[in-house]
């Protein structure tokens, strides 16, 4: 433990790349290790960055591109890739990493494709940690890719600084697609693929999205101006300075306005709770429950007792007070 904390406060990118295996391990013992681990890292802060879009809008073309931009200017750059998950063998269906060569032989970035693993909110159970591992590490930003756009691909505004969302030129109908909750919670709308015969459509498309944003409360946690929506292509390189620029403007307000501090202890009581919530589900998997818990899944299939009584005979057992609405006996209808 000694040597893999200290390689990987040196920046030793296989010391990383193990670390983020060990947290991500299912098994008793790796748990212990990584909670004692992640205990011992050094308070180290990279800039985190959400990035989410809709499916075939470029998401990795963005990041190739905008990692290259960040690296080209002395930053360290890591990027936690969520990928969807294989239903038979849990691994990662798209490869993230195959699919930006360049960035991947660059010595100051790090590209980690994590299969989700069925958990909902686009991102995987353990990104937040691999995060705290990266920023150990020393690397300056780390950019969390979500699985893409849908009702549940909130999480990562829960553990990032900045939520991008991604668009693609389109017209009204891209605009009723994207849920507007997720609209809400974006920090920054980039409109990829400015460039050639789409060009013209990009820039229709970011004055309707910067019309629609207008519409939308303004947030305590934004200056005049935020949430912005800006032209980018990542095929030639346009815009993303400037989008840059807008994030880091963006930060350095809630930097000076305490707005950044204050977020990252909200996140940080968030995923204490998140984390205790996945313990108590993780009791329900030890052997002795599962076959209580698969005979009461007859009983309420059956009619003979009811959801809320079964549920109150599995909690005793683990020694939790159910709430009041669970503890109603009898079989129902």
């Amino acid at each position: 433990m000694d040597e893999l904390l200290e390689s990987l406060i040196r920046g030793e990118r296989r010391a990383l790349s193990r670390a983020i295996t060990l947290v991500e391990s299912t098994r008793p013992d790796h748990r212990r290790r990584a909670v004692e681990l992640l205990a011992r890292l050094p308070d180290r802060q990279a800039l985190r960055i959400g990035l989410s879009g809709t499916p075939g809008v470029g998401k990795s073309t963005f990041i190739e591109a905008f990692g290259g931009l960040l690296t080209g200017q002395g930053l360290k750059v890591a990027v936690l890739a969520v990928d969807p998950s294989s239903t038979r063998s849990g691994g990662s269906i798209l490869g993230d990493k195959t699919r930006m060569e360049t960035l991947s032989r660059d010595p100051n970035a790090f590209i980690r494709p994590t299969p989700s693993s069925a958990q909902l909110g686009g991102v995987a159970r353990r990104t937040r940690e691999a995060i705290r591992l990266c920023e150990a590490a020393g690397y300056d930003i780390v950019l969390i890719e979500t699985v893409g756009v849908g009702q549940s691909e909130t999480l990562v505004a829960e553990m990032s600084d900045l939520f991008v969302l991604l668009l693609a030129p389109a017209g009204g109908d891209e605009l009723q697609g994207v849920k507007r909750g997720i609209m809400e919670m974006a920090d920054l709308i980039l409109v990829n693929k400015a460039d050639g015969e789409l060009l013209a459509a990009a820039h229709r498309t970011v004055a309707d999205y910067a019309g629609a944003l207008r519409l939308l409360r303004r947030r305590p946690q934004d200056p005049d101006g935020f949430p912005k929506a800006v032209p980018v292509s990542a095929a030639t390189g346009e815009g993303l300075a400037a989008a840059w620029s807008e994030m880091r403007a963006l930060v350095d307000w809630r930097r000076a306005e305490g707005h950044f501090a204050a977020a990252r202890a909200a996140q940080d009581r968030h995923w204490f709770l998140a984390e205790l919530r996945g313990g108590l589900l993780a009791r329900l998997d030890q052997p002795e429950l599962r076959a209580e818990i698969a005979r009461l899944g007859t009983e309420v299939a059956a009619g003979r007792l009811a959801p809320g009584a079964a549920a109150a005979k599995v909690l005793a057992q683990l020694d939790v007070n159910p709430p009041p609405a669970a503890a109603d006996a009898g079989p129902h209808e």
